[in-house]
């Protein structure tokens, strides 16, 4: 799956607020203008097992 098909984050981790862009700093980075803050967004991996409920 390339990046272009993932989904960009909603709001800011830190303060809330929906004024993202993509930030230069490399892949997955993103920058608020509302707190001038900078983040990344980076996929982890996937559970061993099966959640059942």
């Amino acid at each position: 799956m390339s990046s272009e098909t993932r989904s960009a984050p909603l709001y800011c981790p830190y303060c809330g607020e929906e004024d993202l862009r993509p930030n230069e700093a490399g892949h997955g980075a993103w920058e608020c203008h509302a707190c001038a803050r900078v983040f990344t967004v980076k996929f982890a991996g996937l559970l061993a097992r099966a959640v059942t409920r």
